[in-house]
């Protein structure tokens, strides 16, 4: 827990007994991480807005955007068993770190999604494309995420920037594995039925 939280009962204690003209403010390093944090998520609501254009106009289809974003939480599994592990703090540069990756994650997805795409128009059944797509992109996903990793090693043992490094780091490893083995599956689930209402039709 932030150490500001912890003595916040004893602040708020203390408002209550001060005389009329007195008051006490937070400041310092949980002031400026404060007021980082807030100009973030004043710009969160339109960046993500562009994201979502941007998706839609790459992807064409509603469902394959909610795949891509869906596909982006699974770093967040690595990123909290790196923080636990190393016992490192969640704050403003392992937040950013977070949404970095969520970037890179998806990046990763929608190479997938249009490699199995472009299978598909090539007259390849689904599981074929699924497959196809799954072996031949999981070389360079693999390696660019363990360029990645290798990368922010040296920042991991960085005092400030530390947290951030252990955010990529978990987040990245297993959202890469999670990405090539648990996107296929999720894809054959939602795209298979309505083949199958295509093939029935």
């Amino acid at each position: 827990m932030d150490i500001v939280e912890q003595i916040k009962p004893e602040i708020d204690n203390i408002k209550t007994h001060l005389p009329y003209g007195y008051r006490v403010e937070v400041g310092g390093d949980a002031e400026l991480s404060q007021t980082a944090n807030d100009a973030i998520f004043a710009l969160l609501p339109p960046t993500v807005g562009i994201m979502l254009l941007i998706l839609m106009l790459q992807l064409q289809q509603f469902s394959r955007v909610i795949l891509v974003l869906c596909s982006s939480f699974l770093g967040v599994i690595g990123a909290v068993l790196g923080l636990l592990i190393f016992n490192a703090p969640f704050g403003f540069v392992a937040l950013l770190g977070l949404i970095a990756l969520a970037g890179m994650i998806m990046r990763n997805t929608i190479l997938l999604v249009d490699q199995i795409e472009y299978n598909k128009q090539d007259g390849l059944s689904l599981n074929t494309s699924v497959i196809d797509a799954t072996l031949l992109r999981a070389r360079p996903v693999i390696l660019t995420a363990l360029a990645s990793v290798f990368a922010f090693i040296p920042l991991a043992f960085n005092i400030f920037w530390g947290p951030m490094a252990i955010v990529m780091i978990g987040g990245l490893s297993v959202a890469t594995f999670l990405t090539l083995l648990a996107l296929p599956a999720f894809y054959l689930v939602m795209f298979g039925e309505k083949q199958k209402d295509k093939a029935v039709q």
